[in-house]
C-alpha cells in the first residue's frame, strides 16, 4: 500500500506551520533555554515523530513506519554528533548564548531547504541508475574507517569556501545588533556578525549531509520518508543544543557507534545493488536471488542496538566525571567582542557591544 497523496500533503503542510511558529516564538524572545524548557520541547519533538510513525503505520503500511523510525533514528543520532561542530561554531564567532537559539533555528531551516533539493536530486539519481549505490555504499564505508581512525582528535570547524568569499565582499559589523543581521550604522548599511554564523550553521549541515542522505537511502527509496525523517531529525536540534551542553563530550563512544553503522549502511548499499545486478552501462539485468537481503527491521534492530550499547558504553566510561563549559567568559556574560576572522578588523573591547534586540 502506498502512502496517500492527501496525507504527504497534509505532512509538508503542518511542518511548514509548525517550523513558522517555531521560528515566530524564537524571533519575539531571543533567550537561553533553561535545561527544563530545553527537555520539555525534546520530548515534545521525540514524541512527535514516534506518534508521526503511528500516523504512517496506520495510512499505509509496517515497511514505511519502519523506514521511517530506522531513517529518523540514523539521522537523529547523526546529528548528535554534528552538535560537536555546532558547539564550535557559537564559540569561534563568540556568539552571545543568548542569540544562539535563534541562529540555530534559522541555521536548521536553511539547511531543511538545502537538505530538500539534495534528497529530490538523489532520489531522480537513485530511480534511473541503482548501481549509484555502490558509490554510496564505499563513501559510506569510507567515512566510517576515517570516524575511527580520527575518533581521538580534537574537533575542529573549517569555514567553507562561501563562508570565506562572504567575509571578503561584505560589510560587516564589528558587533551584534541582537539577533538583526542588517543594521545602519554611521549612515552605512551593514551586515551583521549574525549572518555569517547562520550561513555557517546551515551549509556546515548541508556537508554533513554527504553521509547522512546516502545513509537514510540506504534504509528506504521512498523520497517522502527520506525528507520527513530529515524534518523531524533537526527539528528538535536546537533545543537539544542546550539540553546536552557540556554533556556531549561524556558521548565519547557515540562516534564509533555511528562509524559502525554507516559501515553496515554501506555493506548493505552495494548488496541491494548486487541483488538487483546493476552495472554502470551494463543495461538491466536479472535479479540475482542468491545475494542477501537484509531487511529492514533487522536494520532497525541494528541500529537501537548499537545506539543504546555505544550511549551506555559513554556513559559508563565517563561517570563521574563533570560536564565542561568551553563556552568563553564573555559569551555567557552576553558581550559580544567578535574576532578578527569574522570581521577583518580588531574586536572591540569587551563590553562595548550595544545589542539592540526585536521587540
Amino acid at each position: 500500500m502506498e502512502l496517500p497523496l492527501w496525507f504527504e500533503i497534509a505532512t509538508f503542510v503542518g511542518l511548514t506551520v509548525l517550523l513558522l511558529a517555531d521560528l515566530a516564538i524564537v524571533a519575539r524572545r531571543p533567550h537561553e533555554p533553561s535545561v527544563k524548557e530545553a527537555g520539555i520541547w525534546v520530548a515534545f519533538y521525540v514524541s512527535l515523530a514516534l506518534l508521526f510513525g503511528l500516523v504512517v503505520l496506520a495510512v499505509s503500511n509496517g515497511r514505511y513506519a519502519t523506514e521511517f523510525y530506522a531513517g529518523w533514528l540514523t539521522e537523529y543520532s547523526l546529528s548528535v554528533d554534528n552538535l560537536f561542530v555546532f558547539v564550535i561554531i557559537m564559540a569561534r564567532f563568540q556568539v552571545p548564548r543568548k542569540l544562539q537559539q535563534e541562529a540555530l533555528m534559522i541555521g536548521i531551516i536553511i539547511a531543511l531547504v538545502l537538505r530538500g533539493i539534495f534528497i529530490l536530486l538523489g532520489a531522480v539519481v537513485i530511480e534511473r541508475f541503482v548501481w549509484v549505490f555502490y558509490i554510496f555504499g564505499v563513501f559510506l564505508i569510507y567515512t566510517a574507517i576515517n570516524l575511527v581512525r580520527h575518533r581521538g582528535d580534537d574537533e575542529d570547524y573549517e569555514e567553507n569556501a562561501l563562508i570565506r568569499r562572504m567575509r571578503k565582499v561584505l560589510p560587516i559589523s564589528k558587533d551584534y545588533h541582537g539577533a538583526k543581521i542588517r543594521v545602519t550604522e554611521n549612515g552605512k548599511k551593514m551586515w551583521t556578525p549574525m549572518v555569517v554564523v547562520i550561513l555557517a550553521l546551515g551549509t556546515t549541515d548541508l556537508i554533513f549531509a554527504l553521509d547522512s542522505i546516502p545513509a537514510i537511502f540506504g534504509l528506504t527509496r521512498e523520497p517522502f520518508i527520506v525528507f520527513t525523517a530529515n524534518v523531524f531529525a533537526l527539528m528538535g536540534l536546537r533545543q537539544l543544543y542546550f539540553l546536552l551542553g557540556g554533556l556531549l563530550k561524556r558521548l565519547v563512544y557515540l562516534s564509533l557507534g555511528l562509524a559502525v553503522i554507516l559501515a553496515f549502511i554501506g555493506v548493505k548499499l552495494i548488496l541491494e545493488a548486487v541483488h538487483e545486478n546493476q552495472l554502470p552501462f551494463a543495461g538491466d539485468r536479472e535479479p540475482i536471488e542468491s545475494v542477501p537481503h537484509i531487511p529492514i527491521w533487522l536494520s532497525l534492530s541494528i541500529i537501537l542496538g548499537v545506539l543504546l550499547i555505544a550511549t551506555v558504553a559513554s556513559l559508563l566510561k565517563t561517570r563521574g566525571e563533570q560536564p565542561d563549559d568551553d563556552t568563553p567568559a564573555e559569551v555567557e556574560r552576553g558581550e559580544s567582542p567578535v574576532s578578527t576572522e569574522v570581521t577583518g578588523r580588531p574586536a572591540p573591547t569587551p563590553g562595548t557591544a550595544e545589542e539592540t534586540h526585536r521587540s
